[in-house]
């Protein structure tokens, strides 16, 4: 998913791990939190939980943080947090889907249109842009844990529905490239707990919105682009991203200087 791909290595070059990997906790949290709500604090008995987890773990979360998660829940605390979708446009035509989970629908609201409306993008209603999206599941595994014909066979004889191999960027020390294995939603988590037991556990394995084609993107027209995923991204409410666009190397070098 180059969208995404490309939105991460410019984060990469814009030094915002830290930051970055600060939100990832929080929603990590708010993931884990909203699982055990729906489906109990089980993870042996709670698919979404279970994922929600292994994800969280994967990415180093401390193990108290995973458990207050998980207490949060069950404590009561979730009543009002409701989880939303809007869809919208960004620069060149780009779909953009906006997962959020809330407490406050209002507020949310608010930020993800200010965040369209001030970067050049305007938010339509509800299947405006899904539409030129799969919804599908997505497991992610190191490079380092099979080679591009193990995995392929692997994931094939369990019953995925395609899997690609994804370079870290150029100048990334700290990442070595993924297998990305996509499923059918309904298969996901049969899928990732099979590949579970052959690779251990994948660094994600989730629901996303898959481009089905790509909108390239270039010019001035990509700084505004990604300031409008990185006001996206910096709201306490928004969950997931999802975005259609291609930038070349040359422009996505040129964000980092």
């Amino acid at each position: 998913m180059a969208g995404h791909s490309k939105w991460a290595n410019i984060q990469h070059r814009k030094g915002r791990q830290d930051k970055v990997r600060s939100k990832l906790f929080s929603k990590f949290s708010k993931e884990i939190a909203i699982a055990a709500k729906i489906g109990g604090p089980d993870v042996d008995a709670n698919p979404r939980l279970r994922l929600a987890v292994a994800t969280a773990k994967q990415q180093s979360m401390p193990k108290d943080n995973i458990q207050r998660a998980i207490d949060k829940a069950t404590g009561g605390d979730m009543e009002n947090l409701e989880e939303i979708r809007y869809e919208g446009r960004g620069v060149a035509g780009v779909g953009v889907i906006v997962e959020v989970s809330s407490d406050n629908r209002n507020r949310a609201a608010m930020e993800v249109r200010t965040a369209f409306a001030k970067n050049g993008g305007e938010l339509g209603e509800t299947g405006s842009v899904s539409f030129m999206f799969d919804n599908v599941g997505e497991i992610r595994f190191k490079l380092s844990v099979a080679d591009e014909d193990t995995m392929m066979e692997a994931a094939i004889e369990v019953g995925a529905e395609d899997v690609v191999q994804e370079p870290a960027a150029e100048d990334d020390d700290e990442n070595e490239g993924e297998h990305v294995i996509y499923t059918e939603r309904g298969d996901l988590m049969e899928i990732a707990t099979a590949l579970t037991e052959q690779f251990g556990d994948p660094l994600s394995a989730k629901i996303i919105w898959k481009p089905q084609a790509l909108i390239e993107v270039s010019g001035d027209k990509v700084a505004t682009l990604m300031r409008m995923m990185e006001a996206l991204e910096d709201s306490d409410d928004v969950q997931n991203v999802y975005a259609n666009f291609d930038v070349s190397d040359e422009d996505m070098a040129a964000l980092g200087e």
